[in-house]
Order: structure tokens, then sequence, then C-alpha cells
């Protein structure tokens, strides 16, 4: 692949490097450029353009990714298209993710052109989650480059998501005058809760005195009617021959381990009475903070074997204590807070294709389709709107009079859609979990849409872009997660929330939301025909 500028007159074929503008018209990156584009650019007075130009046996990026993760090995993995380069990979089950580190180093290896990336090995992922990606850097890359990463992966699964079985789980918890019984209660309920992900479930309950002999006697007996036993000690586990090991060994079992090098979770017992595992639980298993018992109980679940020696190695990255980030809460709130949808009004644009007159100063049953815009999200669940203003900016203001919305101004807007997006993602409020993107444009945009959009949002866990779509086809408008807001910050000429979606793979959801979704006026026609009034 050649890459650099070249002279307009000879880039027909080639792929543009950067944004590009030609009067009205706007080119994205990656676009490959056909006779009207050359003419086109000419016609705007360029003389030369940054491109990429494939060469014999060149593979396009969308082309080199597909053929990578085409040739992958594994189980339990949905391949999603190929998009700008790169195919995310996501589970197709609920489980544990199990990773060739090997294959996934060796193929890093093969060129920087080419690179995978994956969760961290035994993560736990949940069903649609992404576990991987192959992202192709430049624009192209050798075609034989790609073959060595094919051969590479011929015949070795490079990773696998092992789903989780629902389990039978015997608990034991023993019982010293100290411990009271809401602990015990607390503990059972919290259980149940771990269990519920994987869709097991605690099938009986014995409490005992603690003592080797009480608690091998429930155990021997839960044994023999569930796929794993979890012991609750009401001391902690002082030495290998305490109360909980030395059970699990009169009960006619063995010890596979005790004690693991993850804190919390120090405590841990791991165990087998015939084919039953027996977990040991921690203290710390007693909340539903994430500890090393999870680790361990997952794979369990997974159907994943369990040696002394994997216990052994998970002391790099077992450091888990006091780590804000991690995403399960000590303790769970009794009310879920929702999180909070601000929305985006974006009002910058020029309307070039209406010959003139603002689009969205258009009358519309006699009000300005801007404000009619802006009326709907205020009655909507969005928690709050800012206005983002560029074009005639005063007369976008003066439509609003009275709402007394915040405004955000784009003085770029001539520039494309990304700084009226990084306008007014910028100036919303560090409470701002979602921020719900709306086109001032859409006339027949109802409140009722923008709260299943809101709805499915949370039900996502305000993590997934939610994007809303008409007869299976997408459209506007598209709520981002907080984790996108720094990526728009980076948006370049008329670069769109599409284009974000695609390029920093996270997960989307498609909502339904009808008509809404589809209609904007782009042109006088279009304006017409959705019953509206262009005003000078």
């Amino acid at each position: 692949m050649k890459f650099g500028p070249i002279p307009v007159a000879e880039a027909q074929g080639a792929v543009l490097a950067h944004a590009t503008a030609a009067g009205d018209r706007r080119y994205r990156k990656g676009h490959v450029l056909g006779a009207e584009d050359v003419a086109a650019l000419q016609a705007a007075g360029l003389g030369e353009v940054v491109v990429a130009v494939l060469e014999p046996g060149d593979l396009g990026e969308d082309a080199a990714a597909a053929a990578i993760a085409a040739a992958m090995r594994h189980r339990h993995v949905e391949v999603k298209p190929a998009a700008t380069g790169r195919v995310n990979l996501h589970a197709g089950a609920a489980g544990v993710f199990t990773v060739d580190a090997a294959l996934v180093d060796a193929i890093n290896a093969v060129d920087p052109s080419i690179t995978v990336a994956t969760l961290a090995r035994h993560a736990t992922v949940e069903a649609g989650q992404m576990v991987a990606t192959v992202k192709i850097i430049p624009f192209a890359v050798a075609g034989e480059l790609v073959r060595k990463v094919v051969d590479l992966c011929a015949g070795r699964e490079i990773f696998a998501v092992n789903p989780f079985v629902a389990r039978r789980v015997g608990v034991i918890q023993t019982v010293l005058p100290s411990v009271k019984a809401s602990v015990l209660d607390k503990t059972a309920r919290v259980t149940e809760q771990r269990l519920a992900r994987s869709g097991s479930r605690m099938t009986a309950e014995r409490r005992t005195p603690h003592e080797a002999g009480a608690v091998a006697e429930a155990a021997k007996a839960l044994a023999r009617d569930h796929d794993l036993l979890v012991i609750f000690g009401a001391s902690a586990l002082a030495d290998f021959d305490d109360v909980i090991p030395a059970a699990i060994r009169a009960a006619g079992g063995s010890v596979t381990r005790s004690g693991m090098p993850v804190d919390p979770g120090n405590l841990l017992v791991l165990g087998h009475i015939g084919q039953t595992a027996v977990l040991g639980a921690p203290g710390c298993a007693r909340s539903p903070k994430e500890n090393g018992f999870d680790w361990v109980l997952d794979r369990l679940i997974a159907g994943l074997e369990i040696t002394a020696a994997d216990i052994g190695g998970m002391g790099v990255g077992g450091l888990l204590m006091e780590i804000p980030s991690r995403p399960q809460p000590r303790e769970a709130p009794a009310v879920p807070v929702p999180p909070k949808v601000h929305a985006v009004l974006l009002a910058a644009g020029r309307s070039s294709r209406m010959g003139g007159p603002n689009k969205l100063l258009a009358l519309f049953q006699g009000k300005p389709l801007v404000r009619r815009t802006a009326e709907r999200v205020l009655a909507s669940k969005a928690e709050a709107v800012v206005v983002v203003t560029g074009h005639q900016a005063s007369r976008i203001r003066e439509a609003l009079t009275g709402l007394d919305l915040p405004v955000a101004h784009n003085a770029d807007f001539a520039s494309g859609l990304a700084g009226s997006l990084k306008a007014g993602v910028a100036a919303l409020s560090e409470e701002a979990a979602g921020a719900l993107i709306v086109l001032g444009d859409m006339p027949e945009l109802l409140p009722a849409d923008l709260d299943r959009l809101i709805d499915a949002f949370e039900r996502a866990g305000a993590r997934a872009v939610v994007r809303a779509t008409h007869g299976g086809k997408r459209g506007n408008p598209v709520i981002l997660p907080r984790a996108l807001f720094a990526a728009v910050a980076h948006l370049e000429g008329d670069t769109g929330a599409r284009h974000l979606i695609e390029s920093e793979g996270v997960d989307v959801v498609d909502v339904e939301i009808g008509i809404g979704a589809a209609v904007d006026v782009d042109t006088p026609e279009a304006l017409r025909t959705a019953g509206g009034v262009l005003q000078d």
C-alpha cells in the first residue's frame, strides 16, 4: 500500500486518508474516491489529497479483518461484520472467557498493522458482551501477512466462552454463639443473588455447629444430591487443618487447596466429595462485592477444572481490595438509582440543501420546528436538555424564547457535525450517564419515542449505545454512554455518532420506535411533505 499526497486527477479508486470537503460535499475518512468525487474535488479547487493506494496483493482493511476473524476457531462466540477495519466478536452466552494467550501474542507479532485484543483470561461475561476484536491499523495490508495469521490460526482454538450451566447448590453455614441469625440470613440471600447470574440456585441449606464432625455429616448428605457445596464458617480459616478442610476429609473427600493469593478471598478452601465440588467460602463472600470466591465459583459453574496450580497462579491481578472502579458495590442500594440521561439538541446546521431558508425555523402547525422538537424533548424522561447553536444562532435562540434552555454555541458549525457533537457533550453535567443526541429537524419524533430509548438505556446498565430504528433500518436519535464522551472530543469534520459507534466497538442496542426515527426534512420537498412551511 502506498500512502501520501497525490494529485486529485490521479485519485480515482484511492482511499481518502482524512475527511475532506468539496463545496457542500463532505467525504469521510476511508471513502473510496470515484470519478464523480474526483470531479467535485477538482471543481472545488483542490490540487491534491492524502490517500492510500492499494498495490497488487493488498487486502482492504475490512477484507483483511474479516479473513482473519473467519480463520479463528472459537466456541460460543458471535462474529460481527467488518467495519472501519475492525471485526468485533461477542459472547454467544453468559459464562467464563478462555483464551490462548500464546496464539494471540503470535498473531500480534506478525506485523503492527494486524492487531487482536481480548478480555482477560477467565473473565466472566454476559451474553452479547464483546470479548475480542480484530483491528487492521492502516487502510490495507499485504495479503501475505494475512495468510501468515490464517496459518497460525489453523487447528487451534484461540478463545471460547464456556457457558454457565445451571447447578444445584447446597449451602452449609456453621454457627457460634457470636454469630447472629440475621448475618446467616443475609449470607443466604447474597449467595442466591450470586448464583442467579448463572441460572443456578440454592436448593438446600444446613446450619450446623462450628465443628468438623457436624459439618462433615451435613456435607456428606448434601453431596449426594448437589453439583456444588458452599460452606460458610462462623470463624475464619486459621490453619490448613481447621474445621472446613478437616470436615471435607472426614466426609471422605479431598482438599485441593486451602488459601489463595487473592485479596479479598485469601481464606478460600477448594475440595471434592466424590464428584461434587466443595468451596469453603472466605468471610468476604458474605458480601456481594467481587472477591476471589467469585473467580473460583464462576469457573466451577462453567464446567472448568480448577487445580491447586490454577489457584496459585491468581496472584497477579489478584489484589482487588479497595479498588473503587470495581463494578460491584460492597452493598447493593436498597432502591436502584436509574442512570440520568441528558439530551443534546443539535440546532447548528446551515440547511444547505434548502437553498437559503433555515429549515429549523420552518413552521409546523404555526410553531418553529426547532421549538417543536425542543418541547418534545422537554416532555420526555430526559433529565436536562442543552441546545447547540451555530448558523443563525440568534434566530434559533429567539425561536426557543421562554423554554429557558442552556445553549452551547458551536462557532465552527460550518466544518460539520463533529463540532456540534463536541460542544453539546462538553456542556453536559458530570451526573449525565448518557447523552441523548437529538437532531432538530425530526418533526415526527414524539416524547414517547425518546422515553423508549431511555428505558432501553437503563436496561442496558447505561453501558451500551442505544439507537432508534424504523423498519429495521437505523435512524435517529441515539444515546451515547458516558464511556464514549472522551472519544467524542476527538471527532473531526462531518463525522457523527455512527462513525464513533463503529470505530469504538461498543455494544449497540437497536430500538424500533416507528416513523419518528426516519423522518427528517433535508430538502424543501421533504419539508413540505412533512407539513412544514419554510420562512425567509
